[in-house]
């Protein structure tokens, strides 16, 4: 009887690449038809143009003879660079690790990184990343290969670092990411804070900082359970951070609409603090389509730069659009 040889198991992250690649990279690349440079964009040198300074424009790019001239602000366009350096500030909290059907927001934040940094080092690029947990679990310098971007996703994938012996359970500190995304990152770059950002308050101020020396993209991450309770009658609910415990009557209307009204209400303060910080938005539902998503972000990043303006492109208001 003759042995065959069996193929060992590919790893989680080597599969999920390669699902990917064959899924979206391949399609996105035929889609986006070479507008790479208006997605991903470097730090240029060479003059291009002027126009009017809008809020949230660098101060640097400020030219201030002309502006002397004209009695108004105006700031100097670069010829981008095709060199990049892309970086992603993952929160790996627990509260990422939810999702109330078969995909987590964890899921989606991997499947998001997987395609951009792939699509960022096939064009020569590099990508580095910061993964935090509830402290800053590792800084994975830049580099421009698959080899680097399956380990970052195998890292993604690595448990957290428990809290430290004796201390009680925390809310994430999401400023703590943002700080130390800011040391790390000396280049100005393109920078994915890519987190749910349910965190401690007082994250605004990093973020904006960061924005200022760098191009920030924040991904919100998001289930529909956190938006509106289905009627499940009376249920123990448990906080994926801190573990407390909370016994809610799912089944009273009145419950669910107080629940979703707050949920409405949080989120669109969160969309004021992040524009005021002077990001772009990218929100990524767990039920959403990573290729319509990637879509909706090249269509930012083109709206972006023929506007020059930062601007919400929402998973649920694309989807209606869609419907209409």
């Amino acid at each position: 009887m003759q042995a065959t040889a069996t193929l060992p198991e590919q790893p989680a992250s080597e599969q999920l690449l390669r699902r990917l690649e064959w899924t979206v990279i391949r399609r996105l690349d035929g889609l986006l038809q070479g507008d790479y440079r208006t997605l991903f964009r470097g730090a240029g040198v060479d003059l291009a143009d002027l126009r009017e300074y809008q809020f949230h424009d660098d101060v640097r790019h400020i030219d201030w003879n002309v502006t002397a001239r004209l009695q108004q602000p105006y700031v100097r366009q670069y010829v981008e660079d095709r060199d990049l350096t892309a970086w992603f500030l993952l929160d790996l909290s627990g509260s990422v690790d939810f999702g109330s059907g078969d995909v987590t927001k964890l899921a989606v934040s991997s499947g998001f990184v997987a395609t951009l940094a792939r699509i960022v080092t096939r064009h020569g690029n590099r990508v580095g990343a910061v993964l935090f947990g509830q402290q800053v679990d590792h800084v994975l310098r830049p580099a421009a290969s698959r080899l680097h971007v399956l380990n970052l996703l195998q890292r993604m994938r690595q448990p957290r670092r428990p809290a430290a012996k004796g201390a009680a359970a925390a809310e994430t500190r999401l400023a703590d990411l943002l700080i130390a995304g800011d040391g790390v990152i000396k280049r100005r770059s393109l920078v994915f804070v890519v987190s749910d950002f349910i965190s401690a308050p007082g994250w605004q101020a990093a973020l904006g900082r960061l924005a200022r020396r760098h191009e920030v993209v924040a991904v919100r991450l998001f289930d529909p359970l956190e938006m509106a309770l289905p009627d499940v009658g009376l249920v123990t609910v448990q906080d994926a951070e801190t573990g407390e415990q909370l016994f809610i009557d799912a089944s009273d209307p009145g419950f669910r609409e107080r629940y979703a009204a707050m949920a409405e209400q949080q989120g669109a303060q969160l969309i004021t603090d992040l524009s005021a910080s002077g990001v772009d938005i990218l929100e990524l539902a767990t039920d959403d389509d990573l290729l319509d998503a990637l879509l909706r972000f090249a269509d930012m990043r083109r709206l972006r730069a023929r506007r020059q303006t930062a601007r919400r492109f929402p998973a649920h208001l694309q989807r209606a659009k869609a419907a209409a």
